[in-house]
Formats: C-alpha cells, sequence, structure tokens
C-alpha cells in the first residue's frame, strides 16, 4: 500500500511521530514537506518557520527509524500547494491529523474530478502533553513544551519571525 502524508514538521514531535508510525504501519510512505513559500501560509499563528532543508534533514533523521522498524520504504517530497502529492496517482491512504482532516475531504474531491479513486483517510489523533493540552509545534516553539509534551516554562521559545543574521 501506497501512503502519503504532509505538513510543514517544524520540529518534528511526537504527535508527528504518532503520524508516521501509522502511515508506516500501512505501508511505504511519502511525505509531502510544504516548500518554504507554502509553509507559512499553512500557519494558524505567525511564527518563523526554518527553511525547507534543514526541516527536510530533520524529518530524514526521524523516519529512517521508523523506516527500518516497520520494513519500509519512504520518500520525502516537497509540497509546493495543499493539497500537495495526495491528488496524484499512486497512492492509496492519506493520514490526517483531526485538524486536517477536511482536506482530506478536499484531496478527494480533487482526485474525483481527475477520474482517480478517492484515499481512505486515516485520522490519527492528537498527542497530549504533560498539562492535557495536544503537543504542536506552534506551542513547542513558543517555549511552552519540548517535543515530547513535557512542560518547560523555563525555556524562551523560537521569535515569530526570521532572525537577524549574526
Amino acid at each position: 500500500m501506497n501512503v502519503a502524508l504532509g505538513g510543514t514538521f517544524d520540529p518534528v514531535h511526537d504527535g508527528h511521530l504518532a503520524l508516521f508510525a501509522r502511515a508506516f504501519e500501512l505501508g511505504d510512505v511519502t511525505v509531502g514537506l510544504t516548500s518554504d513559500e507554502l509553509a507559512p501560509q499553512t500557519r494558524h499563528v505567525d511564527r518563523y518557520v526554518r527553511p525547507f532543508e534543514e526541516r527536510k534533514r530533520d524529518l530524514l533523521n526521524h523516519l529512517r527509524p521508523l523506516a527500518e522498524e516497520y520494513g519500509r520504504e519512504f520518500d520525502i517530497r516537497e509540497l509546493a500547494e495543499p493539497t500537495g502529492i495526495a491528488t496524484e496517482p499512486g497512492f492509496d491512504v492519506l493520514i490526517v491529523s483531526p485538524e486536517t482532516k477536511d482536506g482530506g475531504a478536499r484531496v478527494n474531491e480533487i482526485r474525483e474530478e481527475r477520474g482517480l479513486d478517492p484515499l481512505d483517510i486515516e485520522v490519527v489523533g492528537h498527542v497530549a502533553a504533560e498539562d492535557g493540552e495536544r503537543i504542536s509545534s506552534t506551542r513547542i516553539v513558543r517555549g511552552e513544551i519540548d517535543r515530547h509534551g513535557n512542560l518547560t516554562p523555563e525555556r524562551d521559545g523560537r521569535e515569530a519571525t526570521r532572525p537577524e543574521d549574526a
């Protein structure tokens, strides 16, 4: 089975790892990683997103051991539009989180318009942080939690804008 999922993944956290694990349980995985141009458009809050190549490097470091554990292949492709790679032929399943479920429905509308079979939409629930709220990249970037959901009140977050070059 060929599985697709997409996101900005900045930074990768335990919620993302749950998405990836479910994807690898189902088949070989293609991850769409938002382009530098698309990434800021997909954010619900204004915050700096690291460059594509940095995010891709970190993503590779997280995906390799999972792919090996599940005996699967994977690929990372650049996403230039929100519906991304999942509207292309060759995929069977789309992994989404609860907040991107509607995007999965839109992907299937586009696939139908193109004469493609719909994808099975697999919704993977949020992973809770230590305080019971969901783990999110935004909370990590703000300095509220670490990537595992542990509270980190002493940690400073990342600025909402690109850091100045030193």
